[in-house]
C-alpha cells in the first residue's frame, strides 16, 4: 500500500488508533469468553452463553468510515457488530455489559452481542442477514425530509448481497436519490462457503449499475483506501447526489464464530501474514509518522480502556428470572 498525500500524520495515527482499541476490544472478548468454556467447547456455559462474531482482521472497514462520521450520522451492522461500534463511538462500559448479559447493558441484558442499539450515537444491528439495510435506508430517507446533511451508513457482509433486503434496498436509495453509503464487508466466507460458490459476480461493486448508482471495489484491506473511498461517497451523499456501494476485500482473522473449526479455510497458514494492524504500523514507522513509543501510548490507553469495561460488565447484575418480560412491552403509557 502506497500511503495517501492527503492524510496528515496525525490522521494516520488518529487510524491506527481506532484499530488498535477495537482488536484490544475483540481480543479481551475472546479471552473472557473462553474462560470457562473449556476443555471441552460448552457454547451455553459461563460469563458469555450463546454465539459470538469476532470482528479481528476487519477493522480497517470500520476505522476508514466512521473518520468521515458524526454523531448524527447513522450506522447500522451486521452479527459482526463490535468493530463498527467502537470506531463510531459507542461507548465500552454498557456495551460490555450487554455482551455479558447484564442490567447496565444497552438492552439490559436482553439482547447480547448481535443485538446492541445506542440511540446517542445512531448505531445499531442485527442478527439478521441484510436486516441493516432497510433501516438505514430508513433513516437516510428521514435525513432528505428534514432537509439536513445527515448520512446513513449500512454495513453488511458479502453473503447478504444475494438477499431480497440488499436489492429492494439498492433500488429505492437510487429511485429516491438518498444519502445512503452500503459498504459489503468481503472476508472470503459466508460463514463456511467461498463467494465462489455463492455469488455469480466476482465483485459485489458491479451489481451497483444495475441500480444506476456508483459500485467500488477496495482491494488489500488498507485503511488509508477504505476512507478515500468511504470519503468520496460521504461527499456526494451529504451533497445531495445520492448512494454508493462500495466492497471492501478485507480478512477474517479468526472464525465464523468463537468455537468454528475452519476446516474448511485453505488459507488458514497465511492469516497471520496479512493481518493488517502490523503491516499499517509498519507502513507508518518507515514513513516516519508513528515512533515506538506511540505506538506503544495506543496499545497501553486501549488495554486501560478496555479492562475497565470488563470489570464494569462483571460488576453489573444479571437480569432477574422473575423479570423475563420486562421492556418487551412499554410500561407506564396511558391508553
Amino acid at each position: 500500500m502506497t500511503l495517501s498525500t492527503e492524510l496528515t500524520e496525525e490522521s494516520r495515527r488518529s487510524l491506527l488508533n481506532t484499530m488498535v482499541l477495537i482488536r484490544t476490544y475483540e481480543e479481551a472478548i475472546r479471552r473472557e469468553y473462553y474462560a470457562d468454556k473449556m476443555p471441552a467447547f460448552d457454547i451455553g456455559a459461563g460469563l458469555v452463553p450463546g454465539e459470538m462474531h469476532l470482528s479481528a482482521g476487519q477493522e480497517p472497514v470500520a476505522a476508514g468510515i466512521c473518520a468521515h462520521l458524526t454523531t448524527d450520522d447513522a450506522l447500522t451492522a451486521s452479527h459482526r457488530p463490535h468493530h463498527v461500534a467502537i470506531a463510531k463511538g459507542v461507548a465500552l462500559r454498557p456495551m460490555t455489559a450487554e455482551i455479558f448479559g447484564r442490567e447496565d447493558g444497552f438492552g439490559h441484558g436482553r439482547g447480547g452481542h448481535m443485538h446492541l442499539f445506542d440511540p446517542s450515537t445512531h448505531f445499531s444491528c442485527s442478527g439478521i442477514i441484510a436486516e441493516g439495510l432497510p433501516p438505514a435506508l430508513g433513516q437516510a430517507f428521514a435525513f432528505k425530509r428534514q432537509g439536513n446533511n445527515r448520512v446513513a451508513v449500512a454495513v453488511t457482509g458479502e453473503g447478504s448481497a444475494n438477499q431480497g433486503a440488499f436489492h429492494e434496498s439498492l433500488n429505492l436509495a437510487a429511485l429516491w436519490k438518498l444519502p445512503v453509503i452500503f459498504v459489503v464487508e468481503d472476508n472470503d466466507w459466508g460463514i463456511s462457503v467461498p463467494r465462489s460458490q455463492s455469488t455469480s459476480v466476482v465483485s459485489n461493486a458491479v451489481r451497483a449499475a444495475a441500480y444506476g448508482m456508483p459500485g467500488i471495489r477496495v482491494e488489500g484491506n488498507s485503511v488509508e483506501d477504505v476512507y478515500a473511498a468511504v470519503g468520496e461517497a460521504v461527499a456526494r451523499a451529504r451533497a445531495g447526489d445520492g448512494p454508493t456501494l462500495i466492497e471492501v476485500h478485507t480478512l477474517r482473522l479468526w472464525g465464523h464464530f468463537e468455537g468454528d473449526a475452519e476446516g474448511y479455510r485453505p488459507d488458514l497458514l497465511s492469516v497471520p501474514d496479512r493481518d493488517p494492524i502490523p503491516r499499517y504500523r509498519d507502513e507508518l514507522m518507515q514513513a516516519g509518522g508513528l515512533s515506538a513509543e506511540q505506538y506503544q501510548a495506543m496499545q497501553d490507553s486501549a488495554a486501560e480502556q478496555v479492562e475497565d469495561a470488563i470489570r464494569f460488565a462483571k460488576a453489573s447484575p444479571a437480569p432477574q428470572p422473575s423479570e423475563h418480560l420486562k421492556y418487551v412491552f412499554s410500561e407506564g403509557v396511558n391508553s
